[in-house]
């Protein structure tokens, strides 16, 4: 209440009250996904804009050097930078092969740019799915104003009192109680409160009692065979929102406080106030926020990134696949007047078996012989026909491919 001080006069402070929240204990922590975790969304942004920004980069210093330098080789164009910048980030190699000395510093740069990054990304991956701590969405009253969630407290508790008090800092408490998300209850034992909690509400109250109610609700699911892993319903954010000092209460020039003081201080210096508050509880943290599971496996959530990767990569070779089919078909159709007039020149007396007209060139005119007296062979991965001449000349002609029209 405000200005007490003017009604009563206080003894010795006995001890400081901290109040929390207690929540249903969340399955996921609120990291968010796994495979972004390991950095920053700065750090990601900046990465992003390196990508994006290194093949521009690159194509106009190539190209500033190639115009002082004309004698060298031509500058790298941009959609090939694109490409070779891309290929690098996902550890895939490239067809360019540059000879100028400043060419090939800009593509070792970008190299160990990606080789420092990969490895950073890997070792945080591997501590943030192994050793990561769990984090909760609400921690602090803010967090229960600005997300939407319902709370409740004891009616007529040092809370209630809190909140419908103006000068205090948990204004955001009262802010919800307008809205209808915050609510007091009338309850007779604080286990009633949990029905509440389990359907999604946060529990207000003192340290001291949620941890009895914590401990009090395992003993019971110990005793009932439920197995270890699912003990452990509830959690208590680790923020500490409100602290409030507890002391008695006496009137003006009352005699009680000269005598009640000394005996307080003895008290409170021989620990026996903070002994009586936690005798019946263990010395071990019960339900603590991080269960330390040793036997943690990677879940969906850790790997929602790669599927959303998967489907926009195999979304975007459907597009790609449908403008290219698009583009030949009705945008520049083929032209096929060649190929009909080659296919008018196919003597009756060539097997279809052997030359199927799909081939550019006549090759059954080719030095008076016949496809029949000719042999297929490779050579440095491509197709030739072999052919020897009448003086035993042998020469090689190209198979499927518009330069045999140089042999007619």
């Amino acid at each position: 209440m405000k200005n007490t001080d003017q009604f009563v006069t206080f003894s010795t402070v006995i001890d400081e009250c901290n109040w929390m929240m207690m929540l249903k204990r969340p399955k996921e922590s609120a990291v968010g996904t796994g495979l972004l975790a390991p950095f920053d969304q700065n750090v990601w942004i900046l990465t992003l804009a390196a990508v994006i920004i290194y093949g521009p980069c690159l194509t106009l210093l190539t190209k500033l050097r190639s115009k002082l330098m004309p004698e060298e080789e031509d500058y790298i164009r941009l959609f090939p930078s694109f490409w070779f910048v891309y290929g690098a980030f996902i550890k895939q190699g490239t067809s360019l092969s540059p000879s100028a000395n400043s060419t090939r510093v800009l593509f070792a740069t970008w190299w160990l740019f990606i080789i420092l990054l990969s490895a950073f990304y890997t070792a945080n991956l591997t501590a943030f799915l192994t050793l990561s701590k769990f984090t909760l969405e609400i921690e602090t009253v803010q967090d229960l104003y600005n997300k939407n969630y319902r709370w409740i407290a004891t009616e007529g508790g040092p809370v209630e009192n809190a909140v419908k008090n103006p000068d205090e800092e948990v204004h955001f408490l009262l802010k919800t109680v307008a809205t209808g998300r915050g609510s007091f209850l009338p309850v007779n034992d604080m286990p009633s409160l949990l029905p509440y909690v389990s359907e999604g509400a946060v529990l207000v109250q003192p340290s001291v009692s949620l941890q009895y109610l914590m401990y009090n609700e395992y003993l019971q699911k110990t005793r009932l065979g439920v197995p270890e892993a699912e003990r452990c319903t509830y959690v208590v954010a680790p923020g500490v929102f409100m602290t409030k000092r507890r002391a008695f209460a006496y009137q003006h020039k009352s005699k009680l406080k000269s005598l009640f003081n000394p005996v307080i201080k003895r008290v409170i210096r021989s620990g026996i106030l903070s002994h009586l508050s936690l005798r019946y509880l263990p010395d071990t943290k019960i339900c603590p926020l991080d269960l330390q599971s040793k036997d943690r496996q990677l879940r969906n959530t850790d790997l929602l990134m790669t599927y959303y990767i998967m489907i926009t990569g195999l979304a975007a070779a459907v597009s790609v696949f449908l403008a290219e089919i698009s583009l030949k078909r009705y945008i520049h159709p083929k032209n096929d007047t060649i190929h009909a007039r080659f296919r008018q020149k196919i003597p009756k007396k060539i097997e279809p078996a052997i030359f199927d007209g799909s081939r550019p060139p006549p090759y059954e005119c080719l030095f008076g012989k016949t496809i029949g007296q000719a042999k297929k062979k490779f050579i440095n991965g491509r197709e030739y026909w072999v052919i020897k001449k009448e003086n035993g000349e042998t020469r090689l002609i190209p198979m499927r491919t518009p330069s045999a029209l140089l042999y007619l």
